[in-house]
């Protein structure tokens, strides 16, 4: 503002001592007509200024790059250069399961940062500090402070387009849109979780593009693949501990093909489905290899939206991360054992109860059925299917199952005082298949924004 009032001042001051000059009719149309070009150049001036402030870019709720989130594609329609934005959350969760407490956590806090070299090279960053950041005072600190995603985009066609660099892995619902006022649950759904894995990063290249006018849009390209040769094998957690993206020199010893396919051709309606094929491992074990794949669907209409994923692993030759497995390196599991088969579903069904009103708040409430069962089949180094095993701790035998099939049903509502704020609670109830004796329920309440 102040820079506008110093510009127009200077302006007229120009055209007064000009105007003073002026001794017939013809000098002051001309003078007229300078001044009018000095208005146009002082608001260019003007915007080119306020362009060049950093966040000036507001975000866009209903803009998506290549299916990201509306943060995260901040940077693509920025006037600026520079562009900053992010997202945050925080929840506290209070469970009945035995032994847990409640808890409290900051558990995201994100800026993304982004640049451009020109109107076709663009640099596009993600920050993340999760669960309040690393802190070295604590020995058992879960929070830390990692690069997400970091990569060169290069817009050529509406049909071809490369990003290069550390990406989002382009799989499942809500991978490429992780940010907290794309999904209603306080949590992840499970299947996004422990199948796809969300959110999985990768080291690669990756093409992307529109398929003319058929209302369908791809992913492919290939990267760094997965390293399931860990001591989590078999657990519920096989596929998410296997990602490497967010860890620091990692080994690319081997590589992997993923490829996505949506359809966007009807209003309101997505459906699409995404693959995953590549080793299993980096080193050390041969003969492996993972497939991962998921088809997903999602209509909105007037208030109401209908979100659904099925998504499923399978492992060529588990039976070889089984014979790596064992002891020393995991106690619990001295024979060895990994999962060759996992898969999971859910449904979720919203709808914005003030969406027939004359507001700009929002208040849908929702039900997602969430099923998951990341050790659907799990083999010893022989091959062999195993549902039991035993662990010896002081000379005392204890049986576990394999099984880890559960199912969860949550039910609850969000809050928007405005598109880019949500407050959130749900209750979530959780069945396991193994034990219902240890069925559990958890009352959650979060906060989440983008910027």
């Amino acid at each position: 503002m102040i820079l506008k009032k110093t510009v127009l001042a200077l302006s007229a001051m120009a055209a007064l001592s000009n105007v003073a000059f002026a001794d017939d009719a013809a000098d002051m149309k001309e003078l007229k007509q300078q001044v009018a070009e000095m208005q146009e150049n002082q608001q260019a001036m003007i915007d080119e200024t306020s362009n060049s402030q950093v966040g000036f870019t507001t975000v866009d709720s209903d803009f998506s790059h290549n299916g990201m989130g509306a943060a995260a594609s901040k940077v693509y329609i920025s006037k600026s250069p520079l562009s900053i934005g992010g997202y945050g959350d925080m929840y506290f969760a209070s469970s009945d399961k035995k032994g847990a407490d409640n808890i409290a956590d900051v558990y995201h806090f994100v800026p993304y940062i982004g640049y451009k070299f020109t109107d076709n090279i663009i640099l596009n960053t993600e920050i993340e500090f999760e669960h309040g950041g690393a802190n070295p005072e604590l020995d058992d600190a879960e929070g830390y402070a990692i690069v997400e995603f970091m990569y060169l985009d290069f817009l050529m066609y509406d049909a071809f387009n490369v990003q290069v660099g550390h990406l989002l892995t382009p799989m499942g619902l809500i991978n490429l849109r992780h940010e907290p006022t794309l999904y209603n649950t306080v949590q992840k759904p499970k299947t996004e979780k422990y199948i796809i894995p969300a959110t999985w990063t990768t080291n690669g290249a990756i093409a992307y593009g529109d398929i003319a006018e058929t209302g369908l849009s791809y992913n492919a390209g290939l990267i760094q693949a997965l390293d399931l040769n860990n001591g989590d094998l078999g657990q519920p957690g096989q596929i998410k501990e296997g990602r490497q993206g967010s860890v620091s020199k990692t080994i690319y010893n081997k590589g992997a093909f993923v490829g996505r396919l949506d359809y966007r051709g009807i209003n309101g309606l997505l459906l699409g489905g995404s693959l995953y094929y590549g080793d299993a491992a980096q080193k050390d074990v041969s003969d492996t290899a993972a497939l991962i794949y998921d088809v997903h669907a999602t209509y909105e209409i007037a208030g109401f939206k209908a979100k659904a994923l099925y998504g499923a692993t399978s492992i060529t030759n588990a039976k070889n991360l089984a014979a790596k497995n064992g002891a020393p390196l995991n106690t619990l599991n001295p024979n060895g054992y990994a999962a060759s088969a996992s898969a999971g579903y859910y449904v979720n069904l919203e709808y914005d109860v003030l969406s027939t009103l004359s507001t700009t708040y929002k208040l849908p409430l929702f039900v997602q059925y969430d099923y998951v069962n990341p050790t659907k089949n799990v083999v010893d180094k022989n091959g062999d299917t195993v549902k039991n095993y035993d662990t010896s701790k002081n000379g005392k035998i204890t049986t576990h199952s394999t099984n880890t099939r559960e199912t969860t049903t949550t039910v609850g509502l969000n809050f928007f005082p405005h598109e880019q704020v949500v407050l959130k609670m749900d209750y979530a109830m959780t069945k396991l298949d193994v034990d219902s004796s240890k069925d559990y329920n958890t009352f959650t309440m979060g906060m989440g924004f983008i910027f």
